[in-house]
Formats: structure tokens, sequence, C-alpha cells
């Protein structure tokens, strides 16, 4: 975590119990259309918009599933992929995870998630780093909040947690109802109705699932 990018997250954001899952406190930012104009400024092309500054519906419900279902990830290892803020981390480690690792591309996020960690008084191994391509590593459990948002992010993250899943690992994602979910890849565990900045998502509650994937194929015997 660079001294500035942790500068700048403490500037723009503000620490507050983050709205369906209250017993986190995440640095938020209060005014998103403001924030995302800054982050992308002269680095438009190159910089990634402030995901870690929002708790974004598919986060929340997924840390909501975590925080009480605390026995999928108590004593295992856990990844939270394109980690954000760190919510999710951050309640898989207060629900007893042996480790959690974060990945995030976003260097100002991996500042954000390792202030909100230390905030909330957990270990949460903050990574910066694109891992799409690799595997999950030693991850017993994989987490992904919000992650099917574009076509291109959907097929490349599909087939990482594909491989996930496949190796051994519990896979489950919380998604808002985006349009790049692979419907027929998840069976639904819970769904919630969950507070979210109308200014990002034009609503007040957006209705979110958490969904574990299935690694077998479509239609396959099982």
């Amino acid at each position: 975590m660079s001294d500035l990018s942790a500068a700048f997250v403490r500037l723009h954001a503000r620490l507050a119990p983050v709205a369906f899952v209250p017993e986190v406190r995440l640095h938020q930012a209060d005014e998103p259309i403001g924030l995302w104009e800054l982050t992308e400024g002269e680095f438009r092309s190159a910089q990634p918009p402030p995901f870690w500054a929002f708790a974004w519906a598919g986060g929340q419900g997924l840390a909501r599933y975590v925080t009480d279902h605390p026995d999928l990830v108590a004593g295992r290892r856990v990844l939270d992929l394109a980690a954000g803020s760190g919510l999710v981390a951050i309640a898989a480690a207060r629900a007893g995870a042996a480790s959690v690792r974060a990945v995030e591309v976003d260097e100002r996020a991996v500042a954000a998630v390792a202030l909100n960690a230390a905030a909330n008084g957990v270990r949460v191994d903050a990574e910066l780093g694109d891992i799409l391509d690799g595997d999950a590593g030693a991850a017993e459990v994989v987490l992904a909040g919000d992650v099917f948002y574009s076509e291109a992010m959907a097929r490349r993250m599909l087939r990482f947690l594909l491989r996930a899943a496949r190796s051994g690992a519990r896979v489950l994602v919380g998604d808002p109802g985006r349009a790049f979910l692979p419907r027929e890849r998840f069976r639904q565990l819970a769904a919630y109705d969950v507070p979210v900045p109308e200014a990002l998502e034009s609503v007040r509650v957006k209705r979110t699932t958490v969904w574990e994937l299935d690694p077998a194929p479509p239609g396959a015997a099982r």
C-alpha cells in the first residue's frame, strides 16, 4: 500500500457502517459522481473507476451471506476476487477464515482494502494484480461480488471461477441482476433487497442474489 494511495482514500472517503452489513465499516465516498470524475481525470485511459469507494449491491449481499453463514469460511483459506473496498474479504475474516487474500487491479483499491481491514480489526492480505488468467492458488473458498458487469469481464471471470471450482474450491458470487451473469452455471443460495446509492444504480434498493457456481456443464448428469 503506497502512502499516496492511502492518503487519497482517507481524503475522499469517510469511515462509516455499510448499509446492509452494519457490522463492517468501510471508507465510503459521499458523492460518487465527483469522485468518479476526479479519479479518471488526466488518466482516463488507464485509471480504473473508484469501485473501492462504494459498497456495491453484489458485495453487500455476499458479505451478508458470509456473515450469516460463517461455517462457509470458518477455518478455510479464502480468496476475494476483484475485491473493491474489501467488504467481502473483511466479512470472511470476521467470520473466522484461516486466511483471506483480496486481489484488485487498482492500487487505490488495495490501499482501501488494507485501511478497511485495519479499521475492522481483521487481517486481510491485499494484493495488486490481475490473476484471471491464472488460478485460485490454495483457496478453498472463492468469493466475488458484482463482477459480471461487462461481457469481456464476465468471460474472463467465468473461466477463472470454473478452474477454481474444478480444483475443489467452493465458488460464490453476489450479483444484483447484471446482464452478463451466466445464470445457467449457478444455483441460488439466497436473495436480498439491498440498499444502494441512487446516484450509482438509479434506484435505492437492488434485488441481489447470492449464487454458487456449479462446475459441471449445463445439462450434465449429476
